[in-house]
């Protein structure tokens, strides 16, 4: 299947800001089942644009607006090849043994250790012991397969938190989605990397773009917003993709963009700005099968340069300048 994604990002600044600089992550990766057949980047007001690969091989797009503006809009277009592979079966998967040896034998110590939404608190603890016991009605972990416990515990976020748009912030931590039992994709997604962890399985956050079909297929999350999940490495089938909004393994109506420990290593769009502006912030995202598929890369819609701008003593605004994942 091939797809063709538009994202578009505006703020808007009342009064207008002096300046301000922004990295997004929105170029989708190119790797196993993927392939990224083109991208085009459109800021507004124009600037010049820094591109570079972060730690874990993302894409990312810098630039500096060094002009007074009341508005910035970020589209970004792109055509994706997703290839139809079979669904992973539990009997192709290794046991706790090959995982072990596994870990033991590979660099995952960044998708085992906590990071910045994901860490063990009372209240995840407490959860843990809730969803095993509900699974194998005891707090046994290793009661089964890595997969099948996986499969299970995809579910059980599932069917136990409600999903509800806009019910969180974009930085709130996961124990205000486990006390109130509702959220979005981002919270459901950090709190399966952090009960996936806890079992010394390597689990990592993806986020991306989800297709969907049709309404029979009763997808929880929002056609219209960026979408996460999880990525657990499972002995023999590598890593997978596990949807706890929508109770799904990925498959390709998931598109990937971007991958890191949790959310704050992959936000859409994050930046800083001169002022002491209120910014509005709103997203359009359309993700549909492409009637026409570009057989060339189209022309390049940024300058890239050498290196990034500096800032001089600017005004924070973190919190208002990045997107939550819906």
């Amino acid at each position: 299947m091939i797809y063709s994604v538009s994202h578009t990002t505006t703020f808007r600044y009342d009064p207008a800001v002096r300046e301000a600089v922004m990295e997004v992550r929105l170029h989708p990766r190119s790797e196993s089942d993927q392939r990224c057949l083109s991208f085009m980047l459109e800021i507004d007001p124009v600037a010049s644009v820094l591109q570079y690969r972060d730690f874990a091989g993302n894409e990312v797009h810098h630039f500096d607006i060094a002009a007074t503006h009341a508005q910035l809009k970020i589209t970004a277009k792109s055509q994706v090849e997703v290839q139809t592979v079979p669904p992973p079966r539990e009997s192709d998967a290794g046991d706790w043994a090959d995982l072990d040896a596994l870990v033991a034998s590979g660099d995952y110590w960044e998708m085992l250790l906590p990071s910045h939404f994901v860490r063990s608190t009372s209240a995840l603890e407490s959860l843990s012991k809730e969803l095993l016991e509900s699974i194998a009605g005891s707090a046994a972990e290793r009661h089964t397969s890595p997969f099948l416990l996986l499969t299970q515990l995809n579910e059980a976020i599932y069917k136990q938190f409600a999903y509800v748009p806009n019910s969180t912030k974009v930085d709130s931590p996961i124990d205000e989605a486990i006390r109130t039992r509702q959220g979005v994709c981002q919270d459901f997604a950090h709190i399966m990397i952090a009960l996936v962890r806890r079992m010394k399985i390597p689990c990592r956050y993806v986020s991306g773009y989800m297709f969907h079909r049709d309404e029979e297929q009763k997808d929880r999350s929002l056609d219209g917003a960026s979408h996460a999940w999880a990525e657990a490495l499972v002995p023999r089938l590598g890593w997978v993709a596990f949807d706890p909004t929508n109770n799904l393994i990925g498959a390709d109506r998931h598109i990937r963009v971007a991958i890191g420990r949790d959310y704050a290593d992959v936000p859409p769009t994050r930046g800083i700005y001169k002022g002491e502006a209120q910014s509005e912030l709103s997203v359009s995202v359309s993700v549909r099968p492409a009637d026409v598929v570009s057989s060339e890369p189209p022309p390049p819609m940024y300058v890239v340069r050498a290196r990034p701008p500096l800032m001089r003593k600017p005004t924070m605004r973190l919190d208002q300048e990045q997107q939550q994942q819906q």
